[in-house]
């Protein structure tokens, strides 16, 4: 009896080795077929799909220590993507290529995809214009300035708003006081549903992808409505950056053709939030923080 009870055992672990080698290499199909030998996963189907992980751009961006060949889809660019041990990177390059327009308050956005982003290619233009000399108030209505109180400035550059107004007094955010707290996540601010603006971090990373802030303004600025020399000026990004110039603080306006100053999302104290500039005399995208009741334009990332 013992000696049958030992047999069993032999017989029970040489199944369990079987088995193991037999199933070290997986086939998943419906018609039982085993494994091509040289696979270690063979997926069959003629009827279905492979389902990678689905997950935004921010989120994608936020995977802690990912390892080299991780793959997910990017719903935020509509593309298969795969860390290279440094970086994410789309299946295959989609820079200068749309990443589908967006109609909001009766206009319609086109978009470009620069690197891992997609941005408008447009300055926003919503909201109510009011007088240059009128402060944007927290009052559930979305406020702009328009250059020089003119619409037709708008329809070409954009509005213009005070850093409050674009994040929407988010937290109890003014041009005098931080929010709080702080938000942790994307702040949509006057942008549609699904686009946010982009913070001073997501403004780097355009900067670094376009070869640094030193010559990433010439391949951002638009080739039209730039003052002379407009240097460096090739818009090869596709962002189309426009000179829609600024808002002062004493409720002028200043730099039309010039200068074109963005909003980020990002405080740099309470009364100053940082900004990004293109300008005429050379194609630096410059950082900087000024005052948030100066009134600059804003663009959206999705």
């Amino acid at each position: 009896m013992k000696k049958m009870y030992k047999l069993l055992l032999l017989f029970a672990f040489m199944m369990t080795i079987t088995c193991f080698r037999t199933y070290s290499q997986v086939a998943i199909n419906t018609d039982g077929s085993p494994p091509d030998p040289s696979a270690f996963i063979d997926v069959k189907s003629t009827t279905k799909g492979l389902l990678p992980p689905r997950m935004t751009n921010a989120q994608i961006i936020g995977i802690s220590s990912p390892v080299a060949g991780s793959m997910v889809y990017n719903t935020s660019l509509n593309s298969i993507c795969l860390f290279n041990g440094t970086a994410w990177d789309m299946w295959e390059t989609r820079d200068g290529q749309s990443c589908g327009s967006v109609v909001y308050g009766g206009k319609t956005y086109n978009t470009v995809i620069i690197g891992m982003q997609c941005w408008m290619t447009e300055n926003l233009n919503i909201g109510t214009a009011i007088p240059g000399t009128q402060e944007q108030a927290d009052n559930g209505i979305i406020e702009k300035y328009c250059y020089d109180d003119m619409p037709a400035n708008c329809d070409i550059f954009g509005g213009l708003y005070q850093w409050a107004e674009i994040v929407q007094y988010l937290n109890g955010a003014t041009n005098g006081t931080s929010w709080n707290p702080a938000p942790t996540g994307d702040v949509q601010g006057i942008c549609p549903a699904g686009w946010h603006l982009a913070n001073d971090a997501e403004w780097s990373s355009l900067a670094a992808y376009l070869g640094g802030a030193s010559v990433a303004g010439g391949k951002m600025k638009s080739t039209w409505f730039w003052a002379a020399p407009n240097a460096g000026a090739t818009n090869s990004s596709g962002f189309t950056g426009m000179p829609a110039g600024d808002r002062d603080v004493s409720g002028s306006f200043i730099f039309q053709t010039i200068y074109g100053d963005f909003w980020t999302a990002s405080e740099s104290n309470s009364t100053q939030a940082w900004y990004r500039n293109l300008n005429n005399s050379n194609e630096t995208l410059y950082r900087g923080g000024y005052y948030k009741s100066d009134g600059f334009a804003a663009r959206c990332l999705k």
